[in-house]
């Protein structure tokens, strides 16, 4: 081995020891593209699984379903899930334009997820309601245990065959710039049709 590449031998393990050394120092000031950001929110029927959604509901009868969120945003997220109930003429969010419904929401769930964490619980809930006619007034809704006013009244749908509401669940994230909540996009929701007492 000749002293030229001797001291091309040493000048590589020189630089390359200096890199494992700084390479936490590196980690923090140069980012690497990380994949896509996003979070998830669903809704599982009451076997667990993307099916048998409760839809013909009566009276005072017990539902469930199950509320999930999963974190893929890179780092600890703060998230609030709206629930709200909806008649057909009641508005909706618009997810493309990042706008939520403007209903007054019923009841909240706060949950704090790490990375790659979710989050998933029993949704149990029934409804008191009324049929007189064409109309369907549902006074209450019960969920998780806490009864809530709701009087939403709903008449006849001829051509899908009742009376249809909609409980719906939105997803919002906590924005620690602002700092407050914003809504990040995204609601899922079940159908329901109160024609049985």
């Amino acid at each position: 081995m000749s002293f030229e590449d001797f001291k091309l031998l040493y000048m590589f393990s020189c630089v390359g020891l200096g890199l494992i050394i700084l390479s936490p120092t590196l980690a923090v000031v140069i980012k690497l593209p990380t994949g896509e950001r996003f979070s998830e929110l669903w809704i599982l029927g009451p076997s667990h699984m993307a099916e048998d959604y409760p839809f013909n509901v009566s009276a005072n009868k017990l539902y469930k379903v199950y509320l999930g969120i999963g974190n893929h945003m890179g780092g600890l997220e703060y998230y609030r899930v709206y629930v709200k109930f909806r008649n057909q003429t009641d508005p909706l969010p618009d997810a493309v334009n990042g706008v939520p419904s403007d209903l007054e929401p019923l009841l909240e769930y706060r949950v704090f997820l790490k990375h790659s964490e979710d989050w998933e619980r029993e949704i149990r809930f029934s409804f008191d309601f009324d049929i007189e006619g064409n109309i369907c007034r549902v006074s209450k809704l019960v969920i998780d245990g806490y009864a809530l006013d709701v009087d939403k009244v709903t008449g006849w749908d001829e051509e899908e065959g009742g009376f249809h509401f909609q409980l719906f669940f939105e997803l919002w994230l906590y924005n620690a710039s602002v700092p407050s909540f914003r809504f990040d996009d995204r609601f899922v929701w079940i159908w329901l049709n109160m024609t049985s007492l």
